[in-house]
């Protein structure tokens, strides 16, 4: 994480500007693919897809876009740091992971199938 202070800058209108742009942009999207029945159903679909990433790039140049920006670059330098497991590993986690999966379906059935014994068949003569 980054110790950076913020600035609150005087884009406090732009960033409404642009951001209520990209919901209206959005909004357009939807209402015309309700609107427009007779477009074929792709046709439709690009164009609320198209609208999404408008607004996205729109929303992308605010202030909120930019937080959003920092947060994904500092995800990206903090995945390079990840020691992934080798093949060997996964599978043998895996595989354990099973093993373990299936005892434990065993116990609870077997408890279960007690319960029922001692629960219907003593207590309550069912």
């Amino acid at each position: 994480m980054n110790a950076k202070a913020e600035t609150i800058g005087s884009s406090k209108t732009a960033d409404a500007g642009l951001l209520t742009l990209a919901v209206a942009i959005v909004v357009a999207g939807v209402a015309a693919y309700y609107l427009l029945p007779q477009l074929a159903p792709i046709w439709r679909g690009l164009i609320v897809g198209g609208a999404v990433v408008l607004a996205c790039g729109i929303a992308w140049f605010t202030t909120p876009g930019k937080g959003v920006r920092d947060y994904l670059r500092e995800t990206q330098f903090e995945m390079r740091k990840v020691v992934w497991p080798t093949r060997e590993e996964t599978v043998r986690t895996t595989l354990i992971v099973i093993v373990v999966v299936v005892l434990l379906s065993i116990v609870l059935g077997l408890i279960d199938i007690f319960l029922k014994w001692a629960i219907l068949d003593h207590l309550l003569k069912l």
